[in-house]
């Protein structure tokens, strides 16, 4: 198995339109390379404020270059990306 990497993304503040009308590419993105194990947006106070996906690459110039290439990064959406390697423990 691959190592696991965690793309931890933070929308910049007032953004939720880019995120919006992003949305299909970013998801498009998402099938087409294939590598994304679990994603979902993270919240606060119920609307969408940044992304949390789990990624199985290579190695961790991969992983970045995966989250780099992300239409939303490219939009973009995003205050901060960290790209950290993720051990899976439970579930």
């Amino acid at each position: 198995m691959m190592p696991l990497f965690a793309v931890i993304c933070r929308d910049k503040p007032g953004a939720l339109q880019t995120r919006l009308d992003t949305r299909e590419a970013h998801l498009g993105f998402i099938r087409d390379t294939g590598i994304v194990r679990m994603a979902g947006p993270l919240l606060e106070n119920g609307q969408m404020c940044g992304s949390l996906l789990i990624l199985e690459a290579d190695d961790l110039a991969a992983a970045r270059d995966w989250a780099a290439n992300d239409p939303y990064k490219s939009a973009g959406l995003f205050d901060s990306v960290d790209v950290v390697e993720w051990k899976k423990v439970i579930g």
